[in-house]
């Protein structure tokens, strides 16, 4: 079988990664209307929640893209560690990185952090005093919810330093991906690289402006 081999791993593995990629870069694309203000996060909201059962679908399948991802990610590091027991006498990481040598750990991080956000405003039981908000227009007042939990400092601090492991995971993660692929060569990597990078930090910067903005009162109530 294909994705029994390494290789079909790896593609496997690059392939999710790609389909959460464009998933982290819609999901903030959405959480950014809430600079619009209440009306723009909780029309956005409302229009999502509009289409039922279709979007708990699309939240299922993709917490199944991202349990996949994980997994491979897991066994990879595993299959890799089983392959060399022993330890290089004296080892030289010639293309390497600090990102690329704590993905897996950047990873679990993640995964963790994902939980308690889908705790926190998707199934929200971790703060039940405001989620069940509702706006003049009986909506779900999703503007109310979040500006209230990222003006506690915590809850700030928390999304900030995980969306600093998401950019440690992504800055290499990106490239590995294509060189995962075989759509990469000697020529093209240092671009290819280049540009992951740049995605990674544009995408940290975009979800840490958001509880930031909140937390110094550029954004609020």
């Amino acid at each position: 079988m294909l994705f029994g081999s390494s290789v079909g791993k790896k593609v496997l593995m690059a392939t999710t990664g790609l389909i959460l990629v464009m998933f982290v870069i819609v999901h903030l694309i959405g959480n950014s209307s809430v600079f619009v203000g209440p009306d723009g996060i909780n029309a956005y909201a409302a229009k999502l929640h509009s289409l039922g059962p279709v979007v708990w679908l699309f939240r299922l399948v993709m917490l199944g893209v991202f349990l996949v991802h994980i997994w491979l990610g897991i066994k990879l590091t595993l299959e890799n560690k089983m392959a060399r027991p022993v330890e290089y006498a004296q080892k030289k990481n010639l293309r390497t990185s600090y990102a690329a040598q704590i993905m897996i750990y950047t990873g679990i991080v993640l995964l963790i952090f994902v939980i308690y956000h889908l705790f926190h405003f998707t199934v929200r039981v971790t703060n039940p005093d405001i989620s069940n908000l509702v706006d003049a227009a009986g909506r779900m007042d999703v503007y109310s919810m979040v500006v209230l939990s990222f003006q506690k400092f915590f809850i700030a601090l928390t999304y900030v330093i995980a969306m600093v492991f998401l950019l440690l995971h992504l800055s290499h993660g990106i490239g590995s991906m294509f060189q995962s692929s075989g759509l990469n060569n000697a020529r093209t990597l240092p671009t290819i690289e280049t540009v992951g990078k740049w995605i990674a930090i544009v995408l940290m910067v975009g979800y840490v402006s958001i509880p930031i903005s909140i937390l110094v009162g550029i954004v609020k109530l």
